[in-house]
């Protein structure tokens, strides 16, 4: 209706006038498409997918997994050259954590193929760029879950990348330069020296790996959440990777920690090897029920679906109930119980640059690290099949410096 309008509003000019400014159009828009048709063609010629092997100048070895099998296998691509603010270095050891098997298998229907797996990655320094600061040729360091973000953010501002919207993951996501990000399953690595962390000379390469996930996934949230006080009661669900560092840490830290696990056979692991003051089997109702209204806060390691009403019930007034694992089905959240004792549940993930520093420098101090079983690189699938039994104590660690040729 405004079309029709508009049109009859139009002057009528004469019919000769019309045809040359219909021409005078017609050829405008052939060289316009004859531009577009340019210009769309050297978009495409500069676009053009590269290969992982051609996308960067320095050639690098790993093994991905190109399908949701998980299957991995030896894989060629390329890393970036060293940026001015960048840190090369060769990979020592990467360990295996829980959340590069979710990946492989796509189990968070986000993953990208090829896939290079591995975040808990330390190595020694080959390189370092024109304007780094904290690291020379020579010093081991440490890389985790991150290796960008957007610098601008307040959570960035407040050392806190693990939270910034933008961030980057080590591996599987988009980097800077629109390339994905390949972990540390491979030989070597370039980093920002931001997303880098000193090791300590006293700090075991191999069993200090997993640190940079398992050890900061608690160490945070027993710091944020004042649960390192000394004389606090603190109660760890789950002896696997994270939870048999989550009492490391907290022994640590002067702490009393009660073990909270559905095996009864880790009684004697957790309370002699580990050094935990007490242990609870979760599906022994005595039990359970003889501890209720103990505990100032609870690190909830565990990634499969379980119950919360009983742990809940563990808790002090005001405490604390801290989600760390990362279950693949929503729990179930009683909400009367809290309400009754002004309680909390809160979840966490790793933690900031900063604070893994912070993390790794304590871990030497107090000579905490993880619980290791080292394999070559040959053998990875084997410990992929055994994680997913749950058949590791604690951490597979990947002898990259000597098995990845």
């Amino acid at each position: 209706m405004f079309a029709t309008a508009f049109n009859l509003a139009k002057p009528i000019f004469p019919r000769k006038k019309k045809n040359r400014k219909k021409k005078k159009k017609k050829k405008k828009k052939k060289k316009k498409k004859k531009k577009k048709r340019k210009s769309s063609h050297c978009i495409r010629e500069k676009t053009m997918v590269k290969s992982p092997e051609q996308e960067h100048p320095q050639e690098a070895l790993g093994w991905a997994a190109r399908d949701p099998s998980g299957l991995l296998s030896p894989f060629k691509f390329s890393r970036r050259a060293t940026g001015e603010e960048d840190v090369k270095f060769k990979v020592l050891f990467c360990g295996i954590c829980h959340s590069d098997l979710h990946s492989l298998k796509n189990e968070w229907g986000s993953s990208t193929y090829p896939l290079v797996p591995g975040h808990e990655i330390v190595g020694e320094v080959v390189e370092v760029g024109s304007n780094v600061e904290k690291f020379k040729v020579g010093d081991k360091v440490g890389v985790g879950c991150l290796v960008g973000s957007c610098g601008s953010c307040d959570s960035c501002h407040d050392h806190l990348e693990n939270y910034c919207p933008r961030m980057i993951l080590t591996y599987g996501s988009m980097y800077h330069d629109g390339t994905m990000t390949y972990g540390g399953y491979s030989n070597m690595m370039v980093v920002n020296e931001h997303f880098a962390v000193k090791f300590p000379p006293n700090m075991p390469l191999d069993a200090g790996a997993p640190l940079l996930c398992a050890g900061i996934t608690v160490y945070s949230p027993i710091r944020f959440f004042g649960l390192d006080r000394p004389g606090t009661h603190l109660g760890v669900v789950g002896l696997g990777g994270l939870g048999h560092v989550a009492v490391k840490f907290a022994k640590a830290m002067g702490v009393k920690v009660t073990v909270i696990s559905s095996s009864p056979g880790k009684r004697e692991e957790a309370l002699q090897h580990h050094g935990a003051d007490a242990f609870l089997v979760s599906s022994d109702i005595n039990q359970i029920q003889a501890a209720m209204g103990t505990m100032d806060g609870i690190i909830d390691t565990v990634s499969a679906v379980h119950p919360m009403l009983p742990l809940i019930g563990l808790l002090k007034h005001n405490g604390k109930l801290i989600l760390v694992g990362a279950p693949d089905r929503p729990l179930e959240l009683p909400i009367f119980p809290l309400l009754m004792g002004r309680k909390i549940v809160a979840g966490s993930c790793i933690g900031g640059i900063k604070e893994t520093q912070e993390m790794i420098d304590f871990a030497a101090k107090h000579k905490i690290a993880a619980d290791i079983e080292v394999i070559s690189i040959d053998y990875l699938n084997a410990a992929m099949d055994r994680l997913a039994q749950g058949d590791v104590k604690y951490r597979f660690v990947i002898d990259i410096g000597n098995t990845l040729k």
